[in-house]
C-alpha cells in the first residue's frame, strides 16, 4: 500500500489517461486539477446542470504548463456521450450526479435519471471500454436513519431521501459488474465536502459555501433547527487524496469495496456557524455581531453524521490531512478574494 506521497510520485513517472465526469462542477474541476499538476492526461465530461464553464478555464490554464486536458459537452443520460467518453481510458472517476436531498425531494424523477440510469450507462460504458478501474462517488446519505455513529461501511439504515435511495444503488450496481463482469469498482461515501470552488448560489446549495456567500454579502444566515446538528465536515484535499488511492492501490482486497471519506469528526452548525463569522470578520470587522436566524428542521435530514475512516485508512493508506478549521481558513481567503474581485 503506497503512500499519497508515493502514489503521486507513481503517476509523475508514468501518466495515463483518466476521465472525470462532473468535470465543471466543485469536486470534478479540483480532481482534475490536481490530475494536470500531477502531469496527467484528463478528460472532462459535463452537461452543465450544476457545473460551471469558469471552472474549465482555470483547468485549461492549468493544462497549459502540465498534463493535457480535453473537455466533451455531454450528458451521462446518454448511453452515446457516455461511450464516447470512455474511449481510451484507463481510469474513470465518477462525479457527475444531481445532488442535494431537497432537490430529490421535489424531482425524484430527475435524479433518478441521472443517478441510476446516468450511473448505469457510465458502468456499461467503462466495462464495454476495459476501463482499468471505476471510482465513484457515493454518499453519507445512505446511513438513513441508522442512530450508530461513528458510520460503519457494513452498518446501514433506511435511506431518508429519493437522492439517498439512488446512491444506494450505486453501489449496489457497482458490486454486481464487479462479481458478473470482472470489473474493479471503488466506491467513496463523501461526508460533507467543501472547499473553493464550491458553488453558494442557487436553493440547492450547501451548506458552507451558502454561509460564506451570504456572509461575506454582509447578509444574516440561516439555521435549521436548533443549530446542534452535527456533520463531519471533510476538506476537498482530503478527497482528492482519496480518489487517487482509490483509482491506483494494488491491493486485491481494497477493490470493490466502499469506503467513508471525511476527517472523522463532528461539528455542530452552530460552532460552523461562528467558525465562518469569525474568520471573516477579521477582513469584515462588521460582521462579528452578525448573529444567525433559525428556522425549521430540514425534511429528510439526519440529526448526526460522523464518519469511521479506518477501513479507508487500512486498505487505501488515507490519512486526511486538512481538519475542518485549516480547511475552513483556505475557503475564508478564498471567498474574501472572490469578492474582492
Amino acid at each position: 500500500m503506497k503512500t499519497i506521497e508515493a502514489t503521486e510520485g507513481a503517476l509523475r513517472a508514468s501518466p495515463v489517461t483518466w476521465l472525470v465526469t462532473g468535470a465543471a462542477g466543485f469536486i470534478g474541476s479540483h480532481l482534475c486539477q490536481r490530475l494536470l499538476q500531477l502531469g496527467q492526461h484528463v478528460r472532462g465530461l459535463d452537461n452543465f446542470a450544476t457545473g460551471h464553464r469558469h471552472n474549465l478555464e482555470a483547468l485549461r490554464e492549468e493544462a497549459a504548463g502540465a498534463g493535457s486536458f480535453e473537455f466533451l459537452e455531454g450528458d451521462i443520460r446518454s448511453l452515446a456521450d457516455c461511450r464516447q467518453a470512455v474511449e481510451g481510458v484507463q481510469y474513470v472517476l465518477h462525479e457527475a450526479a444531481l445532488g442535494s436531498v431537497p432537490r430529490s425531494l421535489e424531482d425524484p424523477l430527475l435524479t433518478n435519471a441521472a443517478n441510476i440510469d446516468g450511473f448505469v450507462n457510465m458502468l456499461v460504458s467503462a466495462r464495454d471500454a476495459g476501463v482499468r478501474r471505476f471510482v465513484y462517488a457515493a454518499s453519507s446519505s445512505t446511513y438513513g436513519d441508522h442512530p450508530g455513529l461513528p458510520k460503519v461501511e457494513d452498518e446501514i439504515g433506511k435511506p431518508l431521501s429519493p437522492y439517498a435511495v439512488t446512491k444506494y444503488v450505486n453501489e449496489l450496481y457497482a458490486d454486481v459488474f464487479g462479481r458478473a463482469y470482472g470489473m474493479q469498482t471503488v466506491g467513496l461515501r463523501y461526508f460533507n465536502v467543501f472547499g473553493p470552488r464550491q458553488d453558494p448560489q442557487g436553493a440547492y446549495a450547501a451548506v458552507i459555501p451558502r454561509w460564506f456567500g451570504e456572509l461575506t454579502a454582509g447578509q444574516r444566515c440561516q439555521i435549521n433547527g436548533d443549530g446542534e446538528t452535527s456533520r463531519d465536515f471533510c476538506y476537498i484535499d482530503n478527497v482528492v487524496q482519496a480518489n487517487l488511492l482509490a483509482a491506483t492501490v494494488e491491493s486485491p482486497e481494497a477493490v470493490n469495496q466502499v469506503y467513508n471519506v471525511a476527517f472523522g469528526g463532528r461539528t455542530s452548525l452552530n460552532a460552523l456557524y461562528y467558525g465562518i463569522r469569525d474568520l471573516l470578520s477579521v477582513r469584515k470587522p462588521e460582521l462579528a455581531a452578525l448573529e444567525p436566524v433559525y428556522a425549521d428542521f430540514r425534511e429528510g435530514d439526519v440529526r448526526h453524521s460522523q464518519a469511521d475512516i479506518s477501513k479507508a485508512a487500512r486498505l487505501l493508506g488515507y490519512t486526511p490531512q486538512y481538519a475542518v478549521e485549516e480547511g475552513l481558513a483556505r475557503t475564508a481567503a478564498w471567498f474574501l478574494g472572490q469578492s474582492s474581485t
